[in-house]
């Protein structure tokens, strides 16, 4: 592909930042299950109803849509902006303590993600936050069941819930993994990387359909990852809960996923590894990466 000048990958960004917004039929939804203190947050499932209409984005080009995601100006911003997230305790069965507990894990995401965008000269918004106790019908449609999280890019929302569950024994590293997982949706939302991935979507095959959603949830998954690591070291990410967390993905991260369109376990733990390692967006370009390291 030829290079793109910088500018005119930020007006593409720009672009389609407005098409997303008039494509009222984009909508896409992504529930995470979580476990207790003895497993990881994992995913759940996944409902896609891809837009009753691309032509829009296709105007650009397919080069140019396919360069929001593979070049996009977020990968060379560097490390992650570490914005000293320190939550708070999460005991167990206080209900305020929970919503206090997310609301301040997504105002970090927000500070943090915000500088990430300035950085690369890129507009940003925060996604919303709704905290929820029981099932909901979302503008990307009905609840999944057994989900405690939920993006939505028709309203841009995070949907969190506080499951019977959770409450009494809530694993806070891992609830902040699921709370970064699903911005990493926002994140590629408001970047323009989905632009890419709706597009591509429509002209593809099975196989290449999937290969795009590994794509999408692995990058989540390891954006997600790069969170964690400005929170390294702290009482929320210890060593070993974060070295049990891979672990536990690399052998269940893949359970429930028999089509494969997340990604095996040891694929799931190496994105994971890798933006962890890092600790930068650029280090989760999974667009650009081989599709045998995508797998």
């Amino acid at each position: 592909m030829n290079s793109v000048p910088k500018s005119r990958i930020a007006t593409l960004v720009a672009a389609a930042l407005a098409l997303a917004l008039a494509a009222a039929a984009l909508v896409l939804v992504l529930a995470d299950v979580a476990g207790t203190s003895s497993e990881p947050v994992s995913e759940a499932q996944q409902l896609e109803s891809p837009p009753s209409k691309v032509s829009g984005q296709k105007r650009w080009g397919a080069a140019a849509a396919e360069t929001l995601a593979t070049k996009n100006p977020l990968y060379s911003t560097g490390r992650l902006t570490d914005v000293n997230c320190r939550p708070g305790d999460l005991p167990a069965g206080s209900m305020i303590a929970y919503r206090r507990f997310l609301t301040r894990v997504t105002a970090c995401l927000n500070k943090a993600w915000a500088a990430q965008f300035r950085k690369a000269d890129m507009p940003f918004t925060k996604p919303r936050l709704r905290i929820i106790t029981s099932k909901v019908k979302t503008p990307c449609g009905t609840w999944n069941t057994g989900a405690d999280g939920v993006y939505c890019s028709t309203d841009r929302t995070m949907y969190l819930m506080i499951s019977k569950a959770q409450l009494r024994n809530p694993f806070p590293l891992g609830i902040t993994r699921l709370i970064a997982h699903e911005y990493g949706h926002h994140v590629q939302q408001v970047s323009g990387i989905w632009t890419y991935y709706w597009a591509a979507r429509t002209a593809a095959g099975k196989a290449r359909k999937l290969q795009l959603s590994r794509n999408s949830e692995l990058q989540a998954e390891c954006l997600s990852a790069v969170f964690m690591r400005t929170m390294e070291g702290t009482t929320l990410v210890t060593a070993p809960d974060w070295a049990y967390t891979v672990q536990w993905f690399k052998k269940n991260g893949a359970r429930g996923w028999p089509q494969n369109d997340h990604g095996k376990g040891p694929t799931q733990a190496a994105w994971m590894t890798r933006g962890y390692g890092r600790g930068t967006p650029g280090a989760c370009n999974t667009w650009a990466a081989n599709p045998r390291n995508t797998r």
